[in-house]
């Protein structure tokens, strides 16, 4: 008899546990038995605070504080510009341009670009199913005769409706990106005397 009450007792409790309080509303806190870190003092943004003199809880930045990645005296690599201001042609002697510095364009280029310009850079991305805008086809002779100065302009910081990708692309792989762009360019635009005189039958 014993265990009867005690399963009884325990399916009362089940019941209560589950269903007794259900739509109720009470202003006290919830219990927790493992409140984890659900509840702890904070400062919410643009919120007030008594500790600083100015009663602000956001602080502003130190002066002089430069953001991580940011490399300062090279205007060609962080900025596209040349010494008089104007998009500079060619990419910048720092870096170097090899089948690696390629290759990582490509990966930046897949996860960042090819959503809308595709993975042909023919502006035919996945967007275009949904009727979200016409992406650009940087196969156009618009986008060919832009200097790479003007393309690292236009990734970092958008244009029209392109999203600027300045905060998600460090200027190394700003240059990487257009370094892919061109490859892909050149290969929609090789010319058969572009190729070895020696490998130039094997495509006949």
């Amino acid at each position: 008899m014993r265990y009867v009450y005690l399963v009884a007792f325990f399916l009362v409790v089940l019941t209560v546990g589950a269903l007794g309080f259900r739509g109720s509303i009470s202003t006290k806190p919830p219990l927790e038995v493992f409140p984890d870190m659900d509840r702890q003092s904070k400062y919410q943004p643009q919120g007030e605070s008594a500790f600083f003199a100015d009663g602000r809880a956001d602080r502003p930045i130190p002066a002089g504080t430069v953001a991580r990645e940011i490399i300062i005296g090279d205007a060609h690599l962080t900025t596209g510009r040349n010494a008089d201001g104007e998009f500079a042609a060619g990419f910048p002697a720092s870096l170097d341009i090899d089948e690696a510095f390629i290759l990582r364009g490509q990966e930046r280029y897949n996860i960042y670009c090819t959503p809308c310009h595709g993975t042909l850079a023919d502006g035919r991305g996945i967007v275009t199913q949904y009727g979200w805008g016409t992406p650009a086809n940087l196969h156009s002779d618009t986008f060919r005769a832009q200097t790479e100065g003007e393309l690292f302009n236009t990734i970092t910081h958008g244009k029209n409706t392109m999203f600027a990708y300045g905060d998600k692309l460090v200027p190394e792989d700003r240059w990487a990106v257009i370094a892919y762009v061109r490859a892909l360019q050149r290969s929609q635009n090789g010319r058969l005397s572009d190729v070895p005189a020696a490998y130039q039958a094997e495509l006949n």
